[in-house]
C-alpha cells in the first residue's frame, strides 16, 4: 500500500526528485559548450526532463503537497531558463525569444506568489504543460548533435513555437486572474 502525504508534507518522494533535478541542473548547463550540440549534455537533459514526469506521477500517487506545487514549477523554470541562457551564451539561440519566455515566467511566478499568499493555488494549465514540453524539445534539438549540426533551424523553429505557447498560456493565466478579481469585487 502506498504512503499518502498530506498537503503540508515536505519530505516526499516527488519532492526528493524535484530537488535532485534542481541540484543537477547546473551540471547540465556547464556541459553546454557550443552550437554543435553535446553528447554529454543531451542525455543529462533527457533525464532531467523525464524525471519531471516521474515526480508528477509520484505526487499524484502519494498526494500532492503545497511544497511540491511550488518546487515543481520552480524546477521546470530553472531547467528551461538555465539551458536557454546557456544556449544564448553560446550563440545557439537569440536572446529575444529567451527574454520573452523569461519575462512571462517571471510575471506568472509573481502572480502565483501573490495568489498563494491569499490562499489561492494556481495549478498549471494543459497549455502551460504543453509550453514546458515544447521548450524542453527546443533545448533537446539544440543539444542533440545530429539536429544541432545538420538541422540547426529545427531547434530555433521549435523555440519560436514555444514562445507563442508561452505568451498565450501567460495571457490565459492573466485573463483568468482578471476574471477572478472581478468576481471577488462583485461580491
Amino acid at each position: 500500500m502506498a504512503t499518502t502525504f498530506g498537503p503540508s508534507a515536505l519530505a516526499t518522494p516527488a519532492n526528493a526528485i524535484t530537488v535532485a533535478r534542481l541540484l543537477v541542473a547546473p551540471l547540465c548547463f556547464a556541459m553546454i559548450d557550443g552550437d554543435d550540440g553535446s553528447w554529454a549534455a543531451f542525455p543529462l537533459w533527457f533525464v532531467l526532463c523525464a524525471t519531471d514526469g516521474i515526480d508528477g506521477f509520484l505526487a499524484r500517487r502519494h498526494g500532492t503537497t503545497r511544497s511540491g506545487a511550488f518546487l515543481d514549477p520552480l524546477a521546470d523554470k530553472v531547467l528551461v531558463l538555465g539551458a536557454l541562457m546557456a544556449l544564448v551564451a553560446h550563440s545557439v539561440f537569440s536572446w529575444i525569444p529567451v527574454a520573452l519566455i523569461a519575462v512571462r515566467e517571471l510575471l506568472i511566478s509573481l502572480y502565483r506568489s501573490v495568489a498563494g499568499k491569499r490562499g489561492i493555488t494556481v495549478p498549471a494549465s494543459r497549455l502551460a504543460k504543453l509550453k514546458t514540453l515544447v521548450q524542453q524539445f527546443a533545448v533537446a534539438f539544440a543539444l542533440l548533435p545530429p539536429t544541432a549540426q545538420h538541422v540547426p533551424g529545427l531547434a530555433k523553429a521549435v523555440l519560436w513555437v514555444a514562445v507563442v505557447l508561452t505568451l498565450v498560456s501567460g495571457a490565459q493565466y492573466l485573463l483568468g486572474a482578471s476574471a477572478t478579481a472581478r468576481r471577488q469585487l462583485a461580491r
